[in-house]
């Protein structure tokens, strides 16, 4: 159909790489996610009796540093993969580097999580324990799982970079990803800070 003044629409020709729009649908259902089990969260201690508030574990603390602070590697290491693929790869040590640190960071984060876990049920606190321990499980369990699912993108970005095949819009999704988990913890941990 043509409009009335005679204009037909026109079609861009440029259209985001596959990777750009998969990794938005990906992160608003993960913001979803969360955002339905933190309203759960919620209701569930307002309509609780047995609700018993504890104290949460200080490694979360150092946790959300290793967190930041791989947010700067991949950072680091984006810049350079941009200038080592922009041809000048004499002006720059091997961007790998960063995303190995920031690998490592990621796995210090989860081994973190692994250990706050063992604190709570060295305190008696499990999962069945009470509302509150299963919302600390559930939801920092969910998001480590989430963290992994990047690690393994960071993985792939590694191995496609070491081929010379990486993408330049495949390290930029894994990069949105990855800060993403970032500010969904820094969330979290707001959030069972205040409610828990």
């Amino acid at each position: 159909m043509v409009p009335a003044d005679g204009n037909l629409r026109v079609t861009l020709d440029y259209s985001p790489p596959p990777s750009s729009t998969a990794i938005w649908v990906v992160l608003y259902a993960i913001m979803m996610m969360f955002a339905a089990l933190s309203s759960a969260l919620i209701v569930r201690k307002g309509s609780s009796l047995d609700w018993q508030s504890f104290t949460l574990p200080s490694i979360l603390y150092l946790n959300t540093l290793l967190l930041l602070a791989s947010s700067v590697t991949l950072e680091l290491s984006r810049r350079r993969v941009a200038v080592f693929m922009g041809g000048l790869k004499s002006q720059v040590e091997s961007p790998a580097r960063w995303l190995y640190v920031t690998l490592l960071l990621g796995l210090l984060f989860v081994a973190g999580q692994y250990v706050a876990w063992v604190q709570l049920r060295s305190e008696g606190l499990y999962l069945a324990t009470n509302p509150s321990s299963s919302f600390f499980y559930l939801l920092t369990a969910v998001h480590a799982l989430h963290v992994l699912g990047g690690l393994g993108g960071l993985i792939y970005v590694i191995r496609k970079l070491s081929k010379s095949a990486l993408r330049p819009n495949q390290l930029v999704a894994t990069a949105r990803y990855w800060h993403f988990m970032g500010i969904l913890w820094l969330y979290l941990l707001l959030l069972l800070w205040m409610k828990l």
